[in-house]
């Protein structure tokens, strides 16, 4: 008989989020306990163990890491990580690089996870920036946008490599065998948009990935693209504006349907249009792509049960072999980045 397969470890960033440590705790126990990983919680030791006391964790493989400095709301997130270097989003990525961890997750700022995961594991070849990205609206399933808010400055270079993150994303999740890829601009026609877009419309056109050009905001509900690429500036604004939207349209269908629908019922399909206009509320978290290593990103506001979709996220990231697929697909447009 052979050796008995070791559990995946996955390392968490107990303070990241809003609502850490309890919340970020009770979501990856529940991941622990449901699909039998071990998890390993980063974060000030008395605070992970209060928070693990609130909750019955059974038969769950959880331990905890010292981890006693913590990145404070205000703080520039890319600096902390440099002055905190016990802080749970580095010590969750140095478990990584020890060979301790399999995989990390933290819903702390963006900006300290990109940071810790190339400090300690370093970039993937052939990307020159992580990016942030995944499924952007229910309404549109087989839709992923590339950056959501990683990268506020970019080069068209940089579109190319998102173009082919998205195109490993949208066929190793998704299942989306050829997947299309838009440029997101202002017009549809060739030409249009910034010296940024135009540049990077001829590159895309020269990648070998399946380019239809140029597609409009209207154009990522329709989902016309497989794959929608753009800089994190305007990525991060989708993202909030639809956030935004979500939680408007549910609270107006509430009160626009309170006298013709019992409210409970009416509160069930708000909170249903709500999930299907906001981003990350179905799967979680998403991997932070260009991380020599699967380093997962959740929402800031993430409540246990999307930390625990996260981890859930987060296996199926290591078992598709995500980080290696994305590896070779760069390889193939390497020439045509560094011709730029």
């Amino acid at each position: 008989m052979g050796k008995p397969q070791r559990k995946l470890r996955i390392a968490v960033d107990a303070m990241g989020g809003d609502f850490a440590p309890d919340e970020v705790v009770k979501g990856a126990v529940q991941g622990a306990r449901e699909m039998k990983v071990e998890i390993i919680l980063a974060g000030p030791k008395e605070k992970v163990e209060e928070s693990l006391a609130k909750m019955d964790a059974g038969d769950a493989s959880v331990r905890i890491v010292d981890a006693p400095q913590v990145i404070e709301e205000g703080e520039e997130p890319a600096f902390a990580v440099v002055r905190k270097p016990k802080c749970g989003v580095v010590v969750a990525a140095r478990l990584m690089k020890d060979g301790e961890a399999d995989a990390m997750i933290s819903a702390g700022p963006t900006g300290a996870a990109m940071v810790a995961g190339l400090m300690n594991l370093g970039s993937l070849g052939g990307m020159e920036r992580p990016v942030v990205g995944g499924p952007f609206v229910g309404l549109a399933p087989k839709t992923v946008v590339m950056d959501l808010g990683a990268n506020i400055g970019c080069q068209p270079h940089h579109l190319v490599e998102f173009a082919v993150a998205g195109s490993v994303y949208a066929k190793t999740f998704l299942d989306v065998a050829d997947p299309t890829v838009g440029l997101l601009n202002v017009g549809s026609e060739e030409g249009k948009g910034n010296e940024q877009a135009k540049e990077a419309y001829g590159l895309l056109k020269q990648s070998g990935l399946n380019f239809i050009g140029n597609v409009e905001g209207m154009d990522i509900v329709r989902g016309r693209a497989n794959v929608i690429v753009c800089d994190g500036f305007v990525g991060n604004i989708l993202v909030k504006f639809s956030e935004s939207m979500a939680r408007a349209v549910a609270r107006w269908l509430t009160s626009e349907l309170a006298d013709s629908l019992d409210e409970a019922v009416s509160q069930q399909l708000a909170k249903k249009l709500g999930r299907m206009l906001s981003p990350g509320e179905a799967i979680g978290g998403g991997p932070l792509i260009g991380v020599n290593g699967v380093v997962m990103v959740a929402h800031g506001a993430s409540n246990a049960a999307l930390i625990a979709a996260t981890v859930e996220q987060t296996i199926a990231t290591v078992e598709s072999g995500f980080v290696a697929r994305l590896g070779e697909a760069l390889e193939k447009v390497k020439d045509i980045i560094k011709a730029e």
